[in-house]
C-alpha cells in the first residue's frame, strides 16, 4: 500500500552553513503554510513512450527509480561534442497525499525542467512549458485524489527546438545544457487566503512579495514592500498583512501592518514602506542578512499564511564616469569575478543544493565578488551568493541565436519577466542581462527587453545591460574589447576576459589548460590571467598592441569601467567542440589549478567575518619534480615574501611595491632558485627532512602565512579526503559529495607524476556516481589525484569509501579508507514507501556486486604490504652501495 512519509521540520543549518529556500521562500512554523519536498522516488525512462505514459494505470514497474535533482545519465569526465543524450524522457511519481492536506490550496513547484516539457496530474495535462531555466508552477488543489494512488507524469524533451531560447542547435553550441528534472520539486500547501507566487500569477512587477530599497545610507534606508494576497475562499476576506523585519539575533527592528479586503476569487496588493535607522548594509565584504517575516492575519489575529525572506539592505548605482557606487559610497578598486556554467563532472547540470553552495564558497574563497551566471540560475546558488557576499549578474537564456518568428521573441520576453520575478528580492543581484548573449538581435528586441526590466522592477537600484554598440544600446553597457572608445554617459563592465584561443576552431590557447597537463601549462595559464607579457604583433607591416585583457591591466583602467568577469571558473563540457573547455581556475570536479591561487592572492591580507576564507595567504607553485622550472613562482597577498631553499639554505626576499598600479598582488618569481640536482644530492645524503621550500608571508615585519613543500618520494598509500567545504552529506537520496583520492608518500606529499589506476568501492548509506562503462571507476590518476562522487541514500548513517590500485601487488601503495556519515534529511518529504524500498534494494544489489573483501581481509593485505615496504629498504641499501656512477 502506498503511504506518505514526513521527516523533521524546516531545513536549516547552523550559522556558517547553508540556508536553502524552498519554492522561493523560507517556511515559518505555525504559519498555515507548509512546503514538502517531492524529490524522492521518481520512476524514470530514458526514451519516449508512444502511448499511455501519462495515465495513472500505466505499468512503470521496470523503470529506473531516481531522486531529484536528476540528470539523464552518468557521463564520462570528457563528454563534450554532444556525447550526452538528446531526446524525450519520462518521469513518473506515485504518492498518496495525507489527510492533513485536505482543504489546503496545493501548488506543485518545479524549479526547472530542461527543454520543453509536459506535466500530467493523474492523467490530465496540467502544463506545457518551453524553456529549461525557470520555475513551472501548477495549481493541483482540485487534481489530487485522497485515499488513492496519485501520479505525476512528466515528459521532458531536451532535443533541438528553435522556437524557444536557447534555440541554437546543440551541435553548434559552446556549452551543454543536458536534460531532465535537474532542480528541486516542491509541493506548497497553504490556506485559501494566501500570499501568491510571482511566477504563477504573471503580473507585471507583481505577485508574491516584492522588496526594494530607496535612499540607502549608513544613517537611514527605506525598505519598499509590496505583497499580493489572493482569496480563493467562498467569502470575502478582510485581513491584515504584517511585515516584521528582524536582525540576525532575532530582534524585531521594524513592524508595519496593512489591512486589505479581497473579494471572492480576487486578489489585491498591500504597499508599505519602512524606514530603518542605522541599517546593517549588505555588501560583498559584509553580506548582512535580515529576516523579513510576512504574515497574513484574520480578524481574530490568527495567522492564516506567511513565510520568511532573507533580505539585504543595499544600493547599487552606476554613475557613468564616476563608476560603481555601493551603499552611497564609491566602490574602491575593481569588482572582479568570473563566469559560471554549473556543469559538474559526471553529473552534468543536475547539482544538488550542497554542490551549488560549495561552488559559490570556492569562488568567494578565490576573492571572486561577482558571478555572471549562465543562465537563470538555481535558487540555491542565489541563496549562497546572498550568504557569502557574491554579486550575481543574472542572464536570460540565449547564445548566438535569433529567430524572427514572433513566438521565439514572445518566449524570450516571458523568460525575462520571470527571471526578474524569481530573483528580484536577492541582495546579491548585481544587474540584469536581458539580451541574448553574443547575439545579433533586432533593435526592437533590445528596446523591448530594457522596457520589460523597467516595468518588472520599477524601483531604484536596478539596471539592465547589453553589449556595447549593440542594437538598441541601453544606458548601462558591457565592454567587449579593450580598444572600444568609452562614452561619457555610460558605465562599463567587462563581461568576459582572459580566453585566448587561436582561431575559434582548433581552440589552442595558453589559457585553456587541463589540470593533468601539469606544472608548466598551469603556470602559463596563471601568468596569462595575471599579466601576460605579449610583444607587439605585426599585421601587414602595422604594429599593433596586444588586445588580450588581463587582471593587471583591468585594474589600471578608469573608474568608468567598474569591474570584470573572467572566462571561466570551471572546466565544462561543450556541444560543438570535441574538447571540454579547459580554461577554468578549477577542473570539472572543482579541484584547483595554479590560477586559483593566483586569484586567491588578490584578496586583502586582512581577516574578516565572511564565511569564506579571508586574510593573508602564500602558495608555492612548484612541485619540486625533475621537470619543475628553475624559477619558483609564489602567489601571495602579503607585503613581503621570504623564500627559503633547504633548511638553513639560501633565502630570497620579495617586497611589494606599494606605489605600483594594477592588480593588488603581482605574481612573484624567484629566478633560478630550483635545481633538481641539488635536491638529488640532499636525498642521496639522507637529508630529505632538510630538503624543502619554505615560503613565509610577512606583514609589518611579522610572519602571518606560511607554505612548506617537500619533493615527493615513493608512493606509500592512497589518501582519501572529503571535498565538502564543511557541508555535511544529507540523506535525501540525491545529495552528493566529492571524495578525492591522492597518491602520497610517507610524509603525505602528493606524487604528481603518476599514471596509476584507482578503483573505488563503497559501503554503508551511499553509492558511487561512477561506473566502468563511463570510465569513471576505475579511474586513471591525473596530476596525482582521482575524484569520485558519492551519493547519499535516504537513510542517514555511516559510509566507508575504499580506494585501491586497480591491479594489486605486494609492493603497490596501501589502500585508502575514508569513513564519514551522512546526516538526517530535515526536509519534509513526500514519496511512496514501496518506491523507496525498491531504491534501497537496488542500491544494496550494487554494493553486493562491488564489495568483495571483508575488513579483516583488507587489514591483512595492508599489513603484508607494510612488511614488504620494510624489505624494500634492503634494495635501497644495495643501490646505494653499487649505484654510484658517472652521473652521480
Amino acid at each position: 500500500m502506498l503511504t506518505m512519509a514526513l521527516f523533521g521540520t524546516l531545513f536549516l543549518f547552523a550559522d556558517g552553513l547553508p540556508h536553502f529556500s524552498t519554492a522561493g521562500f523560507f517556511e515559518m512554523q505555525n504559519s498555515g503554510r507548509s512546503v514538502y519536498s517531492m524529490n524522492i522516488g521518481w520512476r524514470f525512462l530514458k526514451s519516449d513512450v508512444l502511448h499511455g505514459a501519462s495515465s495513472v494505470n500505466f505499468d512503470d514497474a521496470d523503470w529506473q527509480i531516481v531522486s531529484l535533482p536528476h540528470g539523464l545519465e552518468v557521463l564520462p569526465q570528457e563528454a563534450s561534442g554532444c556525447a550526452n543524450y538528446q531526446g524525450v524522457v519520462w518521469y513518473r511519481k506515485h504518492f498518496k497525499p495525507m489527510d492533513s492536506l485536505k482543504g489546503k490550496n496545493l501548488f506543485l513547484y518545479f524549479e526547472a525542467i530542461m527543454g520543453k516539457s509536459e506535466v500530467y496530474i493523474n492523467g490530465k495535462l496540467a502544463k506545457k512549458f518551453y524553456g529549461g531555466y525557470l520555475p513551472i508552477v501548477i495549481d493541483v488543489t482540485k487534481s489530487l485524489i485522497w485515499g488513492a494512488d496519485n501520479v505525476i507524469a512528466v515528459k521532458a524533451d531536451n532535443s533541438n527546438d528553435s522556437s524557444y531560447p536557447v534555440g541554437k542547435p546543440q551541435n553548434v553550441l559552446d556549452f551543454t545544457y543536458f536534460g531532465g528534472i535537474y532542480r528541486d520539486c516542491w509541493l506548497v500547501a497553504h490556506n485559501d487566503v494566501f500570499i501568491s507566487d510571482p511566477n504563477y500569477e504573471d503580473e507585471v512587477a507583481g505577485g508574491g512579495v516584492f522588496v526594494a530599497y530607496d535612499n540607502v545610507s549608513k544613517q537611514n534606508a527605506d525598505v519598499i514592500l509590496k505583497a499580493h494576497i489572493r482569496n480563493s475562499s467562498a467569502k470575502k476576506a478582510d485581513v491584515k498583512v504584517v511585515f516584521d523585519l528582524k536582525d540576525k539575533s532575532g530582534d524585531i527592528v521594524k513592524t508595519i501592518t496593512k489591512p486589505i479586503s479581497v473579494d471572492i476569487s480576487e486578489a489585491g496588493y498591500v504597499n508599505a514602506k519602512m524606514n530603518v535607522k542605522s541599517p546593517h548594509l549588505w555588501s560583498p565584504d559584509s553580506p548582512y542578512l535580515y529576516n523579513l517575516c510576512i504574515t497574513v492575519k484574520d480578524k481574530r489575529n490568527k495567522i492564516i499564511d506567511g513565510y520568511r525572506l532573507r533580505i539585504g539592505i543595499r544600493s547599487i548605482e552606476f554613475k557613468q564616469e564616476s563608476g560603481l557606487w555601493i551603499n552611497g559610497e564609491p566602490y574602491k578598486g575593481k569588482i572582479m569575478g568570473t563566469n559560471r556554467h554549473q556543469d559538474f563532472a559526471v553529473l552534468g547540470n543536475a547539482l544538488p543544493n550542497s554542490l551549488q553552495w560549495r561552488d559559490a564558497k570556492k569562488l568567494r574563497d578565490a576573492d571572486m565578488k561577482v558571478i555572471r551566471t549562465h543562465y537563470v540560475i538555481d535558487p540555491a546558488f542565489m541563496d549562497a551568493c546572498d550568504e557569502l557576499g557574491l554579486f550575481a549578474l543574472v542572464e536570460t537564456p540565449g547564445w548566438q541565436f535569433w529567430n524572427n518568428d514572433s513566438v521565439f521573441g514572445a518566449r524570450v520576453y516571458h523568460d525575462i519577466r520571470n527571471m526578474i520575478r524569481l530573483h528580484r528580492n536577492h541582495p546579491s543581484l548585481f544587474f540584469w542581462e536581458p539580451i541574448l548573449n553574443e547575439t545579433s538581435y533586432p533593435e526592437s528586441f533590445a528596446k523591448k527587453a530594457a522596457e520589460i526590466c523597467r516595468e518588472e522592477y520599477p524601483y531604484p537600484y536596478s539596471e539592465a545591460a547589453c553589449d556595447d554598440g549593440a542594437a538598441g544600446d541601453q544606458y548601462f553597457s558591457l565592454l567587449l574589447r579593450p580598444q572600444d572608445v568609452l562614452k561619457s554617459n555610460k558605465t562599463y563592465f567587462i563581461r568576459e576576459w582572459g580566453d585566448n584561443v587561436d582561431d575559434w576552431n582548433a581552440h589552442n590557447s595558453d589559457s585553456r589548460v587541463a589540470r593533468e597537463w601539469g606544472e608548466t601549462p598551469m603556470l602559463i595559464q596563471a601568468a596569462h590571467y595575471a599579466s601576460p607579457n605579449y610583444p607587439l604583433s605585426n599585421y601587414g607591416g602595422v604594429a599593433k598592441a596586444p588586445t588580450v585583457l588581463c587582471y593587471d591591466n583591468i585594474c589600471s583602467m578608469p573608474r568608468q569601467i567598474v569591474g570584470a568577469c573572467f572566462w571561466h571558473s570551471f572546466d565544462h563540457q561543450r556541444g560543438y567542440h570535441a574538447d571540454p573547455f579547459y580554461g577554468g581556475m578549477m577542473d570539472a570536479f572543482r579541484q584547483p589549478k595554479y590560477s586559483y591561487y593566483m586569484f586567491q592572492s588578490q584578496r586583502p591580507p586582512v581577516k574578516s567575518d565572511l564565511i569564506a576564507e579571508t586574510g593573508p595567504m602564500v602558495y608555492i607553485a612548484n612541485e619540486l619534480t625533475p621537470f619543475s622550472p628553475k624559477d619558483i613562482t609564489v602567489y601571495s597577498n602579503c607585503d613581503e615574501v621570504r623564500l627559503t631553499v633547504f633548511e638553513g639554505g639560501k633565502q630570497y626576499v620579495y617586497k611589494k611595491d606599494k606605489n605600483r598600479t594594477g592588480m593588488p598582488s603581482p605574481v612573484i618569481t624567484f629566478e633560478d632558485a630550483f635545481h633538481f640536482m641539488d635536491w638529488k644530492f640532499m636525498a642521496r645524503a639522507r637529508k630529505q627532512d632538510n630538503a624543502y621550500l619554505l615560503a613565509e608571508g610577512l606583514m609589518d615585519g611579522k610572519v602571518v602565512a606560511t607554505h612548506k613543500r617537500f619533493p615527493s618520494g615513493q608512493v606509500y598509500r592512497i589518501r582519501l579526503r572529503l571535498d565538502n567545504e564543511n557541508v555535511p552529506l544529507v540523506a535525501d537520496g540525491s545529495d552528493a559529495v566529492v571524495v578525492v583520492a591522492e597518491m602520497v608518500d610517507k610524509r603525505g606529499t602528493v606524487k604528481r607524476l603518476n599514471n596509476s589506476y584507482i578503483k573505488f568501492q563503497i559501503e554503508g548509506e551511499a553509492s558511487l556516481i561512477a561506473d566502468e562503462r563511463t570510465a569513471t571507476n576505475p579511474l586513471k590518476v591525473a596530476w596525482g589525484s582521482a575524484c569520485v562522487l558519492v551519493k547519499a541514500t535516504t537513510k542517514p548513517g555511516k559510509i566507508k569509501v575504499i580506494a585501491s590500485m586497480l591491479n594489486q601487488g605486494s609492493n603497490r601503495p596501501l589502500d585508502g579508507v575514508l569513513e564519514f556519515a551522512s546526516v538526517p534529511d530535515e526536509k519534509k518529504e513526500i514519496y511512496s514507501e514501496s518506491e523507496l524500498q525498491s531504491m534501497v534494494n537496488k542500491t544494496d544489489e550494487t554494493k553486493s556486486r562491488t564489495m568483495t573483501k571483508s575488513d579483516l581481509e583488507r587489514e591483512n593485505e595492508q599489513l603484508k604490504k607494510e612488511l614488504q615496504q620494510l624489505k624494500v629498504l634492503e634494495v635501497e641499501k644495495q643501490q646505494t652501495k653499487f649505484g654510484k656512477g658517472i652521473n652521480d
